[in-house]
C-alpha cells in the first residue's frame, strides 16, 4: 500500500507550497520562517524571494519533479532557519517547541529526499524530540493550552490537554522504537490532522490574521511528516519520487 506515503507527501507538500504562498503575499516572514535579524537588509523583498523558493520547492515535492533535489534543498534551508531559532533556545524553556518544530520538519524533508537507514533514523529522533518537547510544554503551560481546547468538546478543556500531552510523549517515545514507528507515526497524523480541523482552522478563521492561518499548514505538515516517519521503517516504503 502507497497511499501513507503518498498522503504524507501530499500534505507536506501543499503546507510548504501554502506557507510560501503567505509569506509573498504578507510580504514578510510567517510562522515558519523567523524575521530575520535587524542587520539584514531588505526584508521584504527576502521574503518574497524566499516565499517564491518555498513554492518552488513544495511544488516539487508535491508533483515528484526533482523531488529529491526540492527536499534537501528545503533541508538546507530549515537547517539554517534552526540556526536563527537558536537566540530562542537560551531566552526561556518554553521556547524549544518552534525550533525542535523546525527539526521535525528537516526530518521531513530528509525523507522526501532518500529513504535510506540513517534518513529515518534522523528523521525519527527529529520528530520524537519535537513530541516530546510539545508534550513536556503541553504540562508545563497546561493553562494556556486549556485556551485553545474547544470548551464544547467533553468532559472539560484540561482533561484534553493532560490527554494530548501523553498523547505527544508516547509517540515520541513510539517513533524511536522500530516495533512501534510505524502505529505511533500513523496514530500522530490523525491526531494533528484533528488538531489542523478542530483547533487550527476555527482559530484562523475567528482570529483572521496570517499567523494563525500560517499554523493550520504548519500542523498539516506536521501530520505529513508523521505519516512519512510510519513508513519509513519499511524498506519497500515509497517515501519519495523519482528525480
Amino acid at each position: 500500500m502507497d497511499v501513507l506515503p503518498r498522503a504524507g507527501r501530499f500534505c507536506f507538500g501543499a503546507a510548504i507550497i501554502a506557507s510560501g504562498l503567505m509569506q509573498i503575499v504578507n510580504a514578510g516572514f510567517v510562522r515558519l520562517v523567523p524575521k530575520l535579524p535587524a542587520w539584514v537588509p531588505a526584508p521584504e523583498t527576502c521574503a518574497i524571494v524566499l516565499g517564491v523558493a518555498l513554492v518552488v520547492i513544495g511544488g516539487a515535492i508535491l508533483t515528484g519533479y526533482k523531488s529529491r533535489l526540492a527536499a534537501f534543498s528545503l533541508a538546507g534551508l530549515l537547517l539554517i532557519l534552526f540556526g536563527f531559532r537558536i537566540p530562542e533556545l537560551a531566552a526561556n524553556s518554553g521556547a524549544w517547541v518552534n525550533p525542535t518544530k523546525i527539526l521535525a520538519l528537516l526530518g521531513g524533508a530528509l525523507l522526501v529526499g532518500s529513504r535510506g537507514e540513517k534518513e529515518a533514523w534522523i528523521a525519527s529522533v527529529l520528530f520524537a524530540i519535537f513530541f516530546l518537547v510539545c508534550g513536556w510544554a503541553h504540562f508545563q503551560y497546561s493553562g494556556f493550552v486549556d485556551t485553545m481546547v474547544p470548551a464544547w468538546i467533553p468532559p472539560n478543556q484540561r482533561f484534553w490537554t493532560y490527554f494530548s500531552a501523553v498523547a505527544l510523549l508516547a509517540g515520541g517515545v513510539g517513533v524511536l522504537l522500530p516495533p512501534t514507528r510505524r502505529l505511533a507515526g500513523i496514530l500522530s497524523g490523525v491526531m494533528i490532522l484533528l488538531w489542523v480541523l478542530l483547533l487550527h482552522i476555527p482559530l484562523a478563521l475567528k482570529m483572521h490574521n496570517a499567523f494563525e492561518l500560517a499554523g493550520v499548514f504548519e500542523a498539516l505538515a506536521l501530520a505529513g511528516v508523521a505519516w512519512l516517519v510510519a513508513v519509513s521503517c519499511r524498506p519497500d516504503a515509497e517515501t519519495k519520487s523519482a528525480a
